[in-house]
């Protein structure tokens, strides 16, 4: 869907600016997005596999929930909606823990950019996984993994090329708050 996005600085500062989510990829402008990491309180992690039409990074496995923030809308709201989205979970705003915000830039094409900041949340799964309700148009499967696992494939580089690439800072605040949680 080509929504209607907030255009960022560099710096992430809203310039009170909007454009089509497809004119900022095409210029490379920086927008916000949301990343919830869902896991459960025996260590695992729920991951997603992109669908195979994503324009970017399709079938390589990512966070548990991943999307754009609307124009005007609130961080939490895209949040919890994403959630609701992509899994089917219903999950509770109190329940997002945000554990910062992370600039990333992947140049896909002379016309397509993703210049991103990420709010990063974690959240307990409430659920069972067979509660779980994929999108199927977005989402190719979802699995839960051991934290020990993940770590070692997609930031300890094992299995890298299997994941979006994400920063080593990015990884490691990410499992560092769940091992934490546990």
């Amino acid at each position: 869907m080509d929504e209607e996005v907030d255009i960022l600085t560099d710096s992430g500062e809203y310039t009170g600016t909007t454009c089509l989510k497809s004119e900022a990829h095409k210029n490379g402008w920086c927008h916000p997005t949301v990343h919830v990491w869902l896991y459960t309180a025996d260590g695992k992690v729920l991951l997603q596999q992109r669908g195979k039409h994503k324009k970017t990074f399709p079938l390589l496995w990512d966070v548990s929930v991943a999307g754009h923030v609307s124009a005007g809308e609130d961080i939490l709201a895209a949040a919890k909606r994403e959630v609701q989205e992509e899994v089917g979970y219903n999950i509770r705003e109190a329940e997002l823990e945000k554990i910062g915000v992370f600039k990333e830039v992947h140049r896909h094409r002379p016309d397509f950019t993703d210049c991103e900041f990420h709010h990063t949340f974690i959240a307990p799964l409430k659920v069972g996984f067979d509660k779980l309700i994929r999108e199927e148009n977005e989402v190719e499967q979802i699995v839960l993994m051991p934290l020990i696992q993940l770590s070692e494939e997609a930031w300890g580089k094992a299995k890298a090329q299997e994941y979006v690439p994400h920063s080593s800072a990015y990884y490691k605040a990410v499992f560092t708050a769940i091992r934490n949680r546990l």
